[in-house]
């Protein structure tokens, strides 16, 4: 065959062997007589699985209206092809791995055993006890299977504009492979160490964002600058950037209400503070750019807005609604200073996702064990703050080691930067052969 690319036939023949593998693992779906299923948690989790999903095309739109024109479309790609990439992952065995039978001590689980639900055998219309007492379990990991889908996605703004998009694919199964998945065995498996210490996510401030920014810083460490770094640039298209963020909130009700598992009180909690410390965080981001003598900008609004959605995230469902208010603004100014200062210093983070999204995440950990209802400092109680103490330096040193490590192992395998020729010209065209403007040579075409 002309032009034959025989790294990509092998990808291809991998999910051919994965396809007919499944053939062989019928699921024999059922539980439509479980009495055990609520039919209003049902429509509630149906719903919310479906924002989540939305979240990932608007932080599409959110990092690709923030990049250079040339860099747009293979910025959005970088999210749109999650979905793919991870979907089919998650139905093999990445489920399994996050919450399939815990190996590891009792309390003290490590991940889950792959075989439990290996191509979803035993993922059925019937619920499960452990997991989802009132939906099925198929709804249930396709819910969880959405915040799988988005950590991947996040970490892209860290390395936009200079990654191989082979390589990250290849990134993408090991970062969930050996961090997201035992990550969230840790903390959401009833097996789980973090969770049986009483560290409480409610809805993936530590799962998803913290490891998301770690993982970032470890990429923007492991890959360098970019050959402009400091050179200043316009983004592509902020209405781009609004949009995404609105998408971002829309869907942000289901990953934080949809977390309560059910048509309850607690989703209605959820919701409530989840767009009370978005609104604070945008209002509070805005004023302190303005304080700085600096004009109220949408970047600045969109920025604000997402860090607040990030820090209220772990708390969603422990805290009273004042205390989201409290959150979100102490969230906003401490991300728009880490900004400030990552600006000043040489890492290339090119989007700041560990500003937003880690910082985001670490603020939003640590004040749910200082607000969280009857077990957080405000109400006398230590043990709670200390265990997200030591959990922040776990997972921290997890997360970001784990990363930087799957990022050699990627590179070793697939380089992961792309050449300064294909840099220079930008990923639309030397990746993906297609440009923002549509005025693009095929010839260019790195792969």
């Amino acid at each position: 065959m002309k032009n034959t690319n025989y790294s990509w036939v092998f990808i291809l023949l991998l999910l051919i062997v994965a396809a007919v593998v499944g053939i062989f693992f019928p699921s024999g779906f059922g539980g439509s007589d479980d009495p055990n299923i609520v039919p209003g948690d049902v429509a509630w989790m149906l719903t919310a699985t479906a924002l989540v999903l939305l979240m990932t095309p608007g932080l599409a739109f959110f990092y690709g209206g923030m990049i250079q024109p040339k860099n747009i479309l293979s910025t959005m790609l970088q999210s749109f092809i999650a979905m793919g990439v991870i979907s089919v992952i998650w139905v093999i065995f990445g489920f399994s791995l996050a919450f399939g039978d815990s190996i590891g001590p009792e309390g003290y689980g490590l991940f889950g055993n792959p075989w439990t639900f290996f191509m979803f055998k035993g993922v059925t219309g019937a619920t499960d006890a452990n997991l989802s007492p009132t939906v099925p379990l198929a709804l249930f990991a396709m819910f969880q299977l959405k915040f799988a889908i988005i950590t991947p996605a996040l970490i892209t703004g860290s390395f936009a504009g200079r990654v191989r998009f082979r390589a990250y694919m290849m990134f993408m199964v090991l970062f969930t492979i050996f961090i997201y998945a035992p990550l969230a065995h840790w903390t959401w498996h009833p097996n789980g160490f973090l969770r049986n210490w009483g560290v409480l996510d409610f809805a993936g401030g530590t799962v998803v964002h913290m490891s998301a920014g770690f993982a970032a810083l470890a990429g923007a460490l492991f890959l360098g600058k970019r050959k402009d770094f400091g050179k200043e640039f316009k983004p592509a298209n902020i209405p781009f950037v609004l949009l995404g963020a609105g998408m971002l909130w829309f869907g942000w009700f289901g990953f934080n209400a949809g977390s309560a598992l059910g048509a309850n009180s607690t989703a209605a909690l959820a919701l409530m503070n989840t767009n009370t410390a978005s609104a604070a965080a945008m209002l509070a981001y805005l004023f302190y750019d303005m304080a700085k003598g600096k004009k109220p900008s949408g970047m600045g609004a969109a920025i604000g807005l997402v860090v607040g959605l990030v820090a209220i995230t772990p708390a969603a469902g422990f805290v009273n609604v004042g205390a989201s208010i409290f959150i979100g603004v102490v969230a906003a100014i401490v991300s728009n200073y880490a900004i400030e200062l990552r600006s000043k210093a040489r890492l290339d983070d090119t989007l700041d996702v560990f500003p937003a999204h880690g910082m985001g995440g670490i603020v939003g950990m640590i004040l749910t064990a200082v607000f969280a209802e009857g077990v957080g400092l405000i109400y006398g109680e230590v043990t709670t703050f200390l265990y997200h103490l030591l959990a922040l330096v776990i997972v921290g040193v997890f997360t970001f080691g784990g990363s930087y490590l799957m990022y050699k192992v990627t590179n070793w395998i697939v380089p992961l930067r792309v050449s300064a020729h294909s840099e220079k010209i930008g990923l639309d065209i030397s990746q993906h052969n297609e440009s923002y403007d549509f005025e693009y040579k095929s010839n260019e075409s790195e792969e």
